[in-house]
């Protein structure tokens, strides 16, 4: 479904994400879709989209689909395997949990380019913050 202004407000305060391009496209029930448009400040020196481009995309899905519902959520561990280049316009991750547990919970994110080649797969591991 489509974030509320409410959500979308709650992480613009995320704003190394935000600030470089990033948006939240869907939130459900531990998933989230978020994308961006790929400019020129996203190319490392051979033209390609950089690495750290990709990992934060996935790290704003994973926050989003975690914390949209309740706050507290932090990344635990993440891992990420670069697959292929990006090719198009745009980058698109989806974060899914894989396992929710009581204090932590394992993602699975995927980084697509608008062509729907994967070109990155993450795992997370979430903790989440007693208060």
């Amino acid at each position: 479904m489509k974030p509320s202004e409410e959500t979308i407000k709650l992480f613009q305060n995320d704003r190394f994400a935000t600030e470089n391009g990033a948006v939240i496209d869907e939130v459900d029930d531990h998933y989230a879709k978020c994308s961006l448009l790929i400019e020129n400040r996203h190319r490392n020196a051979m033209g390609a989209v950089m690495g750290g481009v990709y990992f934060t995309l996935a790290d704003f899905a994973l926050a989003v689909a975690s914390n949209w519902q309740e706050m507290g959520h932090v990344s635990l561990n993440s891992e990420i395997t670069y697959l292929a280049p990006a090719k198009g316009e745009r980058l698109t991750a989806e974060a899914a949990c894989v396992k929710n547990g009581r204090t932590t919970g394992y993602y699975r994110i995927d980084v697509k380019d608008d062509r729907g080649n994967l070109a990155a797969a993450v795992t997370a591991t979430t903790y989440r913050v007693t208060k």
